[in-house]
């Protein structure tokens, strides 16, 4: 009887498996953050973690897709994918429209609160970035979702140096320029994202099926 490993069947499931726990796990620490980054931003009036923490719901949605088609095959994936472009998309939007308020309406926010949830969310993300390194280039699905946490980091420790320079300049713009960024970053991932989905996309309508290439092979 063969070994399971040696069943390409059964080392699928196993693949399957790996990645709906890694995504659980990074599921769980950004819905916790968003829930904790966007009270306190909110009562710090920092644009740049209420935007870290819409950061952290986009990509609590963006693992639950995943995990939905993590079992599925690839066009399902790319789908996916577009979807989750098109929620980082929705997301830029919004921090900018916070931007353009701010803009009007600036407001010191509280450094201490910045500093130490943003401190926090960079430990939270740290974590995904790690569970996810070894499997970003399995396929779509977890390419996505790594590039999602990559840029978590990037607004992580643009919090931070935002809250240091709030602190140095006793000024609110550098909270608003690092919330610019963040935006930045949503949107050019967005793009990234639908991008390589499109071409997968592309590539499975174009692929003929197997049962047509079944009597060509035959006759030769």
């Amino acid at each position: 009887m063969d070994d399971c490993c040696t069943d390409k069947g059964c080392a699928v499931d196993w693949l399957r498996e790996r990645q709906s726990a890694t995504l659980r796990v990074a599921l769980l620490l950004n819905a916790g953050m968003f829930l904790v980054e966007i009270v306190s931003g909110w009562l710090a009036g920092s644009v740049a973690l209420l935007a870290d923490s819409l950061d952290m719901l986009g990509d609590a949605l963006v693992y639950g897709f995943s995990l939905y088609v993590v079992a599925r095959g690839a066009v399902w994936k790319a789908r996916a994918a577009v979807a989750k472009a098109a929620v980082m998309g929705l997301f830029g939007l919004f921090v900018l429209a916070q931007l353009v308020y701010k803009l009007l309406q600036p407001q010191l926010p509280a450094v201490e609160a910045m500093g130490a949830v943003g401190a926090l969310a960079l430990v939270a993300n740290g974590v995904c970035f790690t569970l996810l390194w070894r499997q970003r280039a399995e396929d779509i699905n977890m390419r996505s979702v790594w590039l999602c946490t990559r840029n978590d980091l990037i607004a992580n420790v643009s919090v931070l140096f935002a809250a240091l320079a709030v602190w140095m300049t006793s000024s609110p713009w550098p909270d608003v320029a690092v919330g610019a960024l963040i935006c930045a970053v949503f949107l050019r991932s967005a793009y990234l994202v639908a991008r390589d989905a499109r071409a997968d996309l592309r590539l499975s309508h174009a692929r003929p099926p197997v049962a047509a290439e079944v009597p060509q092979a035959s006759r030769r």
